[in-house]
């Protein structure tokens, strides 16, 4: 346990060190989008290309990965949302409730941290689940908020937003490009391949300093609601509405995500393979732990998006990140291979 500690502590403390930039002024909340953009447009495409291109075509197409990974995700969205609404929460805050419960944060924090743990061979894996969740559980998700509407086409229209957004997100595109050069085997040009290599070295440091920043921002922000009486409201500028919310509408999603996500993808895997799916010990070591992760932070952007109750998702995503610093040693060694 001291040795998977001491792996992981460097990421903890890069979050840990932009929530305190953030909440100490050092870094300016106008500062956070532009951090934002940075890794989503420019270094984490770039690690991905480079994960994609370097990875076989074989293992990016490991069709036992993604049938575990993909109706595990289903199934969990289906129950959250299912146990999850009730007189205070309906459909649009129970479909954002599942969607922080299923979606990990495999992008900003596990592409680097799992790679640091499990060797490069976790990269094939990690492009999956981040291409499974990004296209399919983000959109289904999405897609049932809209129910709520009286408006008979807002399911159809969420789901046009959703495509909408998946075509403008580069991470997809990255990664169909890293494939199509691994299936090549096409070498860049000298110049270019360094500087994609610079971009990507970026990513990881930056994207941890961004996680904490952004918990920090939605700190503040519900601690201004409390002081004021009044919801927090910059749409526009990247920063979330925030409003305090209750710890039983907060604490079971929190559970769900940390606990029932990687014991229910570790289930369905043992399952997948007594039937004969064909999923090797360190594919299935690395969706289990990006199971394990805490919920993806951009799932807040997206519940700002839609008007669901932002500071829930904030909260929950705090929560995770502040509780995955115990919990993920224990899944690393629990479930590593």
């Amino acid at each position: 346990m001291l040795q998977i500690f001491l792996v992981t502590l460097p990421f903890f403390a890069l979050i840990a060190a932009g929530y305190a930039a953030a909440r100490g002024g050092v870094l300016p909340p106008a500062a956070i989008p532009g951090l934002n953009t940075f890794v989503l447009y420019f270094a984490l495409p770039c690690m991905l290309f480079r994960f994609g291109a370097g990875s076989p075509i074989g293992q990016l197409l490991d069709g036992g990965v993604a049938l575990v990974w993909g109706v595990c995700a289903l199934a969990l969205v289906g129950a959250t949302v299912a146990f999850g609404r009730n007189e205070r929460i309906g459909w649009n805050d129970a479909s954002f409730g599942a969607l922080v419960a299923a979606f990990p944060n495999t992008g900003f924090m596990g592409v680097p941290l799992l790679i640091a743990i499990l060797g490069s061979q976790a990269a094939s894996p990690l492009i999956i689940t981040i291409a499974f969740d990004m296209i399919v559980t983000s959109s289904l998700c999405i897609a049932l908020s809209r129910l709520d509407s009286a408006d008979g086409h807002g399911a159809s229209r969420a789901i046009r937003q959703a495509l909408r957004g998946m075509l403008q997100n580069p991470m997809p595109w990255a990664i169909v490009l890293g494939g199509l050069v691994s299936a090549s085997r096409l070498a860049l040009p000298g110049p270019l391949d360094r500087t994609i290599a610079m971009l990507a070295d970026a990513a990881s440091p930056v994207a941890l300093f961004t996680i904490g920043a952004v918990l920090a921002r939605s700190a503040l922000l519900a601690r201004e609601h409390r002081a004021s009486g009044v919801v927090a409201s910059a749409m526009g500028n990247g920063a979330e509405a925030a409003r305090e919310a209750p710890l039983r509408d907060v604490l079971p999603v929190v559970a769900v995500k940390l606990v029932v996500h990687p014991l229910l993808v570790y289930g369905g895997a043992r399952c997948a393979i007594a039937l004969g799916v064909n999923l090797g010990a360190s594919a299935l070591a690395a969706i289990v732990l990006v199971a394990a992760l805490p919920s993806a932070s951009n799932v807040s952007m997206l519940a700002e998006r839609f008007g669901a109750d932002n500071g829930r998702i904030a909260r929950i995503i705090l929560w995770t990140t502040v509780a995955a610093f115990f919990s993920f040693p224990l899944a690393v060694k629990l479930f590593r291979g």
